[in-house]
């Protein structure tokens, strides 16, 4: 497993604890902020969303996968769309641009006017991987870790009140809220939270469903049984999502071959299952 740089924890810290920029202390924050980490498990919880989403490498920085209709960047594989083209997956590239401006992080020229992927096809963007533009782009994403990471914490917190209010039942909303809290009690539970949010989303998108059933957040809160707490909990979301992921498996278009996708998203969401 790569090393999460030492230099890169102290701003982890603050974008854990809800301090770093874009996260004002004198913003309201809902109900479901997470709480304070400390320096240790704020270190493993960076290596685990690196490892998980790029294996720890630069070159993981920048993919394409085989059977999907967009690039997919950074520590967060953050999804990025070719102009014109949309699909079922909320675009978070742009949005985490969008973040890395108002914070006035300096981007390539050619980054910060494009609005849509340059590359056009997954052919094209491996035709490029060596090329200036990509090596220029892996650079920025290798220097922007901690502002990345800061991006998903913030994406986290502002997520619960979308999905309280996606949630028709007052006592439905009150389990969402009660697990979200939960969860969030143990470093693990953060972890947990954290990389589910950045893997499969919050779950309120009426586009990310098949068969009107979804696979986000929201989904894996409203489906987890009984009433843990702490690492409990944590145990609990991660067999939670695991039931939520299958049955979208199941309910997925025959065309896709979600499948063959499956047993990496379980043995990910086991990962929920261990202490940090």
């Amino acid at each position: 497993m790569a090393s999460f740089p030492l230099r890169l924890l102290p701003l982890l810290l603050l974008a854990l604890s809800g301090s770093a920029p874009g996260l004002s202390g004198k913003e309201k924050k809902p109900d479901g902020v997470l709480p304070p980490l400390s320096e240790a498990s704020a270190h493993r919880i960076g290596q685990k969303i690196w490892q998980n989403e790029c294996a720890g490498t630069i070159e993981g920085l920048t993919s394409w996968n085989s059977g999907e209709d967009f690039a997919s960047l950074g520590i967060g594989h953050f999804i990025w769309y070719v102009k014109g083209r949309r699909g079922p997956f909320e675009e978070s590239f742009p949005q985490l641009i969008a973040y890395l401006k108002d914070q006035r992080v300096a981007m390539p020229q050619w980054l910060a006017n494009q609005t849509s992927c340059p590359w056009t096809s997954r052919q094209g963007f491996l035709a490029e991987q060596k090329s200036p533009r990509m090596i220029e782009l892996r650079k920025f994403l290798a220097n922007t870790v901690p502002q990345q990471t800061a991006f998903i914490v913030r994406r986290l917190e502002a997520s619960l009140p979308a999905m309280i209010r996606l949630t028709p039942e007052a006592a439905s909303q009150s389990r969402l809220q009660g697990c979200f809290r939960a969860v969030g009690e143990s470093p693990q539970g953060v972890y947990a939270l954290i990389d589910y949010v950045n893997f499969k989303g919050e779950g309120t998108k009426k586009e990310e469903r098949y068969r009107g059933q979804g696979w986000g957040l929201r989904d894996v809160l409203l489906e987890m049984r009984g009433q843990p707490r702490g690492a409990a909990a944590a145990n609990e979301f991660g067999d939670a999502a695991k039931r939520v992921l299958s049955r979208r498996v199941a309910n997925s278009p025959p065309e896709r071959g979600e499948q063959r996708w499956l047993p990496g998203w379980h043995n990910r969401c086991d990962t929920y299952r261990r202490p940090l």
